[in-house]
């Protein structure tokens, strides 16, 4: 819901924004408590314990949506990922092991989740290419910003480096802000230019 409204202060009249609901589960992070979460979270640090069938299952689900608008006339290339924590870790999982040439990827404030299962696990190379904007609040308490940085060198191990923005913002905590939002509008818009 809170990124269905962030989204529409930068939205661009031309491109379609898809913003599915995670489902509601049990997360051991916080003791088993019922809410929405797309897998389950162990911890919030480079070597927890990772829920894989939990994250692999996420991700059919967001490819089955690509899949969807495919159907629908919506070339890959057309197509873009992005979400905020848990959100955003989704995004970069699911493009990187994406069988189909995706646009972009935007990653605020996230991780890349089954690190150390790359660059292996990206599906044949097809988004060695794939544009990334990584954005994280220098002040974040959940995911640190430094983890932000081991993603984004992370990520240059497994596209083409070039193509990795990590963008930080001081005083933002695991939140937003406005230039990072329209950090986002600026990616969004040089990748999908109106045809």
């Amino acid at each position: 819901h809170s990124w269905a409204d962030a989204l529409s202060s930068i939205r661009l009249p031309y491109v379609k924004y898809i913003c599915p609901h995670a489902p509601r589960i049990p997360v051991t992070l916080n003791m088993k408590m019922v809410m929405p979460s797309w897998f389950d979270l162990m911890g919030l640090t480079p070597d927890a314990p990772e829920d894989e069938a939990g994250i692999k299952k996420a991700a059919e689900n967001i490819k089955a949506i690509i899949e969807h608008e495919m159907k629908n006339g919506i070339p890959p290339n057309r197509i873009i990922l992005g979400g905020f924590s848990q959100g955003g870790a989704l995004s970069l999982y699911t493009a990187l092991t994406c069988q189909h040439q995706l646009a972009g990827i935007v990653a605020l404030s996230c991780w890349l989740p089954l690190h150390k299962a790359f660059p292996q696990a990206a599906s044949n190379g097809v988004n060695k290419d794939i544009a990334i904007l990584q954005c994280h609040g220098e002040m974040d308490p959940m995911i640190p910003v430094r983890f932000g940085a081991l993603t984004a060198e992370k990520l240059k191990s497994v596209v083409s480096p070039s193509k990795v923005q990590f963008k930080t913002y001081p005083g933002v905590m695991h939140s937003s802000c406005p230039q990072e939002m329209l950090a986002v509008k600026e990616f969004i818009e040089k990748l999908l230019p109106r045809i």
